[in-house]
């Protein structure tokens, strides 16, 4: 656990880098959502904001003055418990509260957690939430980036939001694959560090002999599995899969365009020749699981990933695992309104392990577990090969 001097110092560095990733955006960026799991950046600013006051200030400050008493009812998400809020399809339709609001809003509850902090002694626990609230932010700060690509990337125009982000870093090494022997191997987070309810319950599993790839897979290799018309071997696929890229007409990763028999992909930087060295992202569950069938493979379970990640480089990628989102064993969802956090999102998910080049800094570790429906693709995802 941190001190409150070094909790303060990492909430204003959390705070800051949410205004700094929205800084290279337009005002009307700030509103649209095209889709319903992508949401406005205003809203994402808002959400992060009305946390702290919810779970912090509300409760514990003596005196507290609410910035705006329909502040829960517009950033609350999916927090059944704590009340009544905005339908998520309905976030992209508010005008108001405007920007501007929102940036006060923050300054707000931004200056009355560092005075809570500097002025009081707080409980263990107290800090503790104050902790997941940092890092419940940053989980917003990767949501941000690919909300943002979503919101710029559906776009006629394919606009550039910031020429600087590196989302295609190459892997430049040989293709080997790791073995890892038969036996029986402990999963789950054991150190002091910040972790998430659905990490603890270290335990011990089984694996069989495998083999994992020490690199993603690239463009250059998607490439190949769509020129060999793998969209269209129904073999290659799950039912849902193929009823998905049927009903979708998906032929392609996600921000990929073929223009004059080459493809493109939109970026953060704007719309750019695909890089065939680059790793693979933007593919659904269904994709990484069809590709693997292709090359006569299969995706790794979480449990194998964890064992083998200290021998690869991981962290450009989410990566796509064969592992279902359940809880560990004696997994307790935590009391209260945070226990919705992660627990009741534990079905129809599948796991994915690493990190991507939009997860935001001192946010990562080999035990996190990210999970998404299998169809989904806004984020950077990608995937490894296994045997």
């Amino acid at each position: 656990m941190q001190s409150q001097k070094q909790l303060l110092d990492f909430f204003n560095k959390t705070r800051a880098q949410s205004e700094l990733i929205c800084s290279f955006l337009e005002t009307e960026d700030y509103v649209v959502q095209p889709i319903e799991n992508v949401s406005p950046p205003k809203w994402h600013l808002g959400h992060t904001t009305w946390f702290f006051e919810e779970f912090v200030l509300k409760p514990h400050l003596k005196n507290y003055q609410l910035f705006d008493k329909h502040s829960a009812y517009v950033f609350n998400s999916y927090y059944e418990s704590v009340g009544d809020k905005v339908i998520r399809t309905n976030r992209g339709n508010l005008s108001r509260p405007t920007v501007a609001w929102v940036y006060k809003y923050r300054n707000y509850v931004s200056k009355a957690i560092e005075q809570f902090l500097q002025e009081s002694s707080i409980s263990k626990d107290l800090c503790s939430i104050i902790e997941i609230g940092c890092h419940h932010e940053k989980q917003h700060q990767e949501l941000l980036l690919t909300d943002i690509k979503y919101i710029l990337g559906n776009n006629p125009l394919f606009p550039e939001y910031n020429d600087q982000f590196k989302e295609n870093p190459i892997e430049d090494f040989k293709q080997e694959w790791i073995s890892i022997s038969k036996g029986v191997y402990e999963i789950g987070h054991k150190s002091d560090g910040f972790y998430y309810d659905n990490e603890q319950g270290a335990h011990k599993v089984y694996l069989n002999d495998f083999k994992i790839s020490n690199k993603l897979v690239t463009n250059a290799e998607f490439i190949e599995f769509i020129a060999s018309g793998a969209y269209k071997d129904v073999l290659l696929w799950h039912a849902e899969g193929w009823d998905w890229i049927n009903s979708n007409k998906i032929e392609a990763p996600f921000y990929w365009h073929k223009i004059n028999g080459e493809w493109h992909q939109y970026t953060l930087n704007g719309l750019t020749k695909l890089i065939p060295e680059a790793p693979l992202s933007h593919i659904s569950y269904y994709e990484a699981f069809a590709f693997a069938q292709w090359k006569g493979l299969r995706l790794p379970t979480e449990f194998e990933w964890e064992t083998a990640q200290k021998y690869f480089k991981w962290g450009y990628r989410w990566e796509w695992t064969e592992s279902a989102y359940s809880p560990y064993p004696n997994y307790t969802r935590p009391e209260g309104a945070l226990g919705e956090y992660n627990g009741k999102f534990m079905v129809n998910q599948k796991v994915l392990r690493g990190a991507s080049v939009a997860t935001s800094k001192k946010h990562t570790r080999h035990t996190y577990r990210n999970f998404f429906h299998p169809h989904l693709r806004w984020q950077f995802t990608g995937l490894r090969l296994a045997k």
